[in-house]
């Protein structure tokens, strides 16, 4: 193929609806929500997520949609998701130095609503696509859809040397389900974490920026049963076992250690980690089975305080905070995971 230049990360943008924190939620909203004999322990669980403050593009403080048929959530889905996807892939392209035109593929990862023409054909229609612009919509794939997402960009510019652009938007706020009086904790547990946001990231062919090195996954089929997302006449439903940190914890080394070697590179080389944090637990287990320094996840503790669980988006949002820092580290592994029970990891190297 001659000197085909790699895929290069050469722009991010991210927006986000208001926020609250915590407590706010849980005094506002959530006490109440739950029944008397699950409330202390619902309250437990918030106080422990690991989150501060989240987003809200449908705020459970202003409007309860508990109660909503998944038609009435997903036309909301549609009013919210554009006008945030729109402000995060404006930013990404000013970042990138590009302009929508110039754009060969568009891939939109989201798994928390569902129309047709989707956000991939309006916003390429709003912001002046090209007409031959090819798009793939990437849904249901949960947490770690930003990575086969990146991986699909990736290898459109390495194959056709024109620009990629991808986006992951999520309105978590959209699912809240209604009351239940039986002791539900994996609900708890999803209303405790979950938030809403939209990034988007440019891929080009050389340049400046981080270099997708490569994209790698494993898969567990044996516990595809530990994590669900079930669509339901009142929205979206999330099945969260407490066995998947243990499921984590066989295979995340093994992934990153062979995902390193074919590069030539060792664990103490990765100077940025960006890990999704699917609640503190998770990111406890990555520690421990990678043997991470403590400041190791630093930035995806952050990010889960300040943001909550955006399922696709969070992993973005990490790369973002270790891309504004001081001094960015020079090679930066992504790990993200979801249903399957699968594991995406992701090796990036800055190019100057």
């Amino acid at each position: 193929m001659g000197n085909v230049a790699v895929p290069v990360i050469a722009g991010l943008g991210t927006a986000q609806p208001p926020g609250a924190t915590q407590d706010e939620l849980w005094s506002g909203f959530f006490a109440g929500h739950f029944p008397d004999a699950t409330r202390a322990l619902a309250q437990r669980i918030f106080a422990n997520s690991g989150v501060t403050r989240r987003q809200a593009a449908v705020n459970p403080l202003l409007e309860d949609v508990s109660d909503w048929p998944t038609e009435r959530r997903m036309r909301r889905y549609q009013v919210e998701a554009l006008p945030l996807g729109k402000e995060a892939v404006g930013r990404a392209l000013t970042a990138a130095g590009l302009d929508a035109g110039d754009v060969g593929m568009f891939i939109v990862c989201s798994c928390t609503g569902y129309a047709t023409p989707g956000l991939d054909i309006l916003l390429a229609r709003d912001l002046g696509m090209a007409p031959h612009t090819q798009r793939m919509v990437v849904g249901h794939m949960g947490c770690y859809a930003a990575l086969p997402g990146l991986g699909a960009a990736g290898d459109f510019v390495t194959a056709r040397q024109r620009p990629a652009l991808l986006l992951c938007a999520e309105l978590t706020s959209l699912h809240i389900q209604p009351a239940t009086a039986r002791l539900d904790t994996q609900q708890i547990v999803s209303h405790a974490l979950f938030s809403d946001a939209a990034v988007a990231a440019v891929v080009v062919p050389g340049g400046r920026g981080y270099a997708l090195r490569e994209v790698t996954a494993i898969t567990d089929t044996s516990t595809a049963d530990h994590m669900t997302w079930d669509v339901t006449d009142t929205g979206f439903r999330m099945g969260l076992s407490p066995k998947v940190p243990q499921v984590l914890s066989r295979h995340v080394r093994g992934l990153v250690d062979d995902l390193l070697a074919r590069h030539g590179a060792t664990l103490s080389e990765v100077g940025g980690w960006a890990v999704h944090p699917g609640g503190p637990r998770i990111l406890d287990v990555v520690e421990r089975e990678l043997a991470l320094p403590p400041q190791a996840l630093e930035a995806a503790r952050a990010t889960l305080d300040a943001h909550g669980n955006c399922s696709s988006a969070t992993v973005m949002l990490i790369l973002d905070r270790l891309l504004r820092a001081q001094r960015p580290a020079e090679r930066i592994l992504m790990l993200a995971f979801g249903p399957g029970l699968t594991l995406y990891a992701a090796l990036l190297d800055h190019t100057p």
